[in-house]
């Protein structure tokens, strides 16, 4: 026992060496004060550990130059004002190691200010590199440590109002205008693919618990009233709780492959593969307990809604969200959640209202068993949906844009069979007879099979790289298909994937390999060059004097898709872009490359930490126009500064001639700037 108690405080004591040995010798905190009007203050904290002299940035004369230079890039050194300031408890000493020269050194913390000054528009990083130097016991030893923190000054920041539209933006408006701008935001929302996606899901539920009208009306009221609870919680959480968290669970792999399997179990039992029942005896408590139990999964069916249609609704709600200041105060997230809820739900409180809505699926036939089939395939259709987002997030590359629509034509085809009777399933009955005693095909079925055909042939062309406008939003992006029939390069272009190889500006090369699987069809079809890496871009811009389209977008970004079917694929669109646009994509949810030590920092606004080059995007979306939906496209010149205030985000009653229209007011304000 004795010997295990040494062996165990040996053990602890060196552990603890090695710890202090890793201990890096100084630690730097980097942080930033805004002072108003343009003027920032770079604060270094710099903290030396036990033991350890760091020399301060004043020169040691008479020997090597051994004391702290702190260096800023060249590019950044006109937004620069004063001279680096030095504070601290300095110590001064003659060193005989060092021929009795008189050092200049800390033990303890000091600070390095650095004044800024921007103009309205701004929006840099400040880098650079501190070479410090530091004595250990008789030995001096040198280290370094990079600088990368971001900084903007937005039109609308600071005491003086630059643009005056700016000045009665929403983040003015009471909380009043912020319930009625989510009510507009909810409807809007509805009609997206995400939402509309979960209604089939949602009615065949309500079948099973709905047994009379009055019953029907109190579910649809109280799923209605938690969509609301829950968008309204959603704002009250806002201000603690990272604003990235909502957008990376629907997004991430493990929730999505979750999704899949509920989707791929309720799809199987619909066709009859199996029953999900409950153990006799909790149905004997569920019955004692209808109401409560009931009422719990309705939530949860609600709570469902929310999450899985994030992907569709997440601008909307990152706008909302956005609008946290001004005189609403903290009540403005919480009246505006509240009223995008209350739109999102209102269709279904329509249902409560006119049960005969609910009531008129709920008679008994063969054709209930035929609604529930028909279900259970479009279930599997979109547990495809969710494994292909599984599969984008691993880059897994099994699902690739044509394998996804071979599944797709396959569903839809023995859909359209079953439909007309050609396929039985376990409970189904058999069809309809006429007066002559033969089977017949109802209309409204005959509808459905033709539909369901009519979708797997559309779907055909897709496996040879037709665009598939109307589900561009659910099948894998362009970049992950092998083989596209057909291509519209423009030969005239100026600036495409052959000719930008020759051309003053260099090729895209960060994130290249990785993200090229996402590039948009229309993209493709034209050889427009995508550039993955901000910094890239704007180096491009300065060299061909073209002003830069950032595309804020995401992997598994379903209005991204929708928004680069309809509207990339314009010809004045993307010959616009491709002759006069720098563009680059920047995925806020790209989380598999992690950024190098020297580019990690905490973001204020984003309440985290940056490590991976998705936080980096989302937290340079946020400093340039204080939002975080996808899409949203926002147009700089080549220093950054942004040309037009805000961004240009998904709206479903848009199209193709606004988004030109705002292309040329970009091009018009960026060549008035121009020298």
């Amino acid at each position: 026992m004795i010997k295990c108690k040494l062996l165990f405080i040996v053990s602890f004591l060196l552990s603890l060496t090695i710890t202090a040995q890793d201990q890096p010798p100084v630690q730097f905190n980097f942080d930033k004060v805004d002072n108003g009007k343009g003027e920032f203050i770079l604060n270094i904290t710099a903290k030396p550990t036990p033991g350890i002299k760091l020399f301060s940035i004043q020169k040691i004369s008479g020997v090597l130059p051994v004391n702290t230079v702190i260096n800023f890039d060249s590019s950044i050194k006109k937004y620069l004002q004063d001279s680096l300031v030095e504070t601290g408890k300095l110590q001064i000493e003659k060193d005989p190691s060092l021929d009795n020269a008189t050092i200049k050194f800390y033990t303890d913390s000091l600070q390095w200010t650095q004044k800024i000054k921007l103009s309205p528009g701004d929006s840099i990083r400040i880098i650079g590199n501190i070479n410090y130097y530091y004595k250990k016991g008789e030995s001096v030893e040198s280290g370094e440590k990079g600088i990368s923190k971001q900084f903007v000054y937005l039109q609308s920041s600071g005491a003086t109002t630059i643009n005056p539209a700016i000045e009665g933006s929403f983040e003015n408006k009471s909380w009043i205008i912020l319930l009625l701008l989510g009510m507009g935001a909810g409807l809007l929302a509805f009609i997206t693919p995400c939402v509309y996606a979960l209604v089939p899901v949602t009615v065949s539920l309500f079948l099973k618990r709905s047994k009379t009208a009055l019953q029907g009306r109190k579910n649809v009221l109280f799923y209605a009233v938690s969509i609301i609870l829950i968008y309204s919680a959603i704002g009250a959480l806002a201000s603690v709780v990272p604003k990235t968290f909502w957008n990376n669970l629907s997004t991430h792999w493990i929730f999505n492959l979750f999704l899949f399997l509920m989707f791929l179990i309720f799809g199987l039992s619909f066709l009859g593969a199996f029953d999900i029942n409950l153990p006799s005896s909790w149905a004997n408590k569920l019955d004692s307990k209808s109401n409560s139990n009931s009422y719990a999964g309705i939530f949860f069916m609600a709570f469902t809604l929310v999450v899985v249609s994030f992907s569709c609704t997440g601008n909307f709600v990152a706008s909302i969200l956005g609008l946290a200041g001004g005189k609403a105060g903290n009540l403005g997230p919480v009246s505006g959640m509240f009223g995008f809820g209350f739109g999102l739900a209102f269709p279904f409180i329509i249902f409560a209202f006119f049960p005969k809505l609910l009531t008129v699926l709920t008679k008994s036939g063969g054709w209930q068993n035929a609604l529930k089939v028909t279900l259970g395939f479009v279930e599997l259709a979109f547990a495809l949906k969710f494994l292909s987002n599984v599969d984008v997030a691993k880059n897994l590359r099994i699902l690739d844009r044509e394998v996804f629509i071979v599944l797709w034509v396959v569903i839809f085809s023995l859909l359209g069979f079953y439909l007309l009777g050609k396929l039985k399933f376990k409970h189904d009955s058999e069809l309809p007879k006429n007066d002559w005693g033969l089977e017949y095909i109802p209309i409204p079925r005959l509808l459905l099979a033709i539909a369901s055909l009519a979708f797997s042939l559309y779907l055909i062309p897709g496996l040879w790289g037709a665009p598939l406008n109307a589900v561009s939003a659910f099948v894998p992006a362009a970049g992950t298909q092998d083989f596209i029939l057909y291509n519209q390069t423009d030969k005239s272009a100026s600036f495409n994937n052959t000719t930008s190889f020759n051309s003053a500006a260099l090729p895209p090369v960060k994130y290249v390999k990785r993200l090229s699987n996402y590039e948009p069809l229309a993209a493709k079809q034209n050889n427009l060059t995508i550039y993955y890496d901000y910094i890239e871009a704007l180096a491009a811009s300065k060299v061909l004097h073209k002003p830069v389209m950032i595309d804020f977008t995401g992997i598994q970004c379903v209005n991204c898709r929708k928004f680069e079917a309809s509207i990339w694929s314009d010809n004045a669109v993307i010959s616009k872009m491709k002759n006069d646009f720098i563009i680059v994509s920047l995925f806020s949810d790209y989380d598999d490359e992690e950024l190098p030590d020297n580019e990690k920092f905490f973001s204020k606004v984003l309440n985290g930490e940056v490590v991976t080059v998705g936080d980096k995007n989302e937290d340079l979306q946020q400093q340039l126009i204080q939002a975080s939906g996808q899409p949203n496209y926002v147009f700089v010149d080549s220093g950054g500064k942004l040309l037009v205030p805000g961004g240009y985000g998904y709206d479903p009653t848009k199209g193709a001639k606004e988004f030109a229209s705002h292309l040329d007011t970009v091009l018009q304000i960026f060549k008035k700037r121009s020298p």
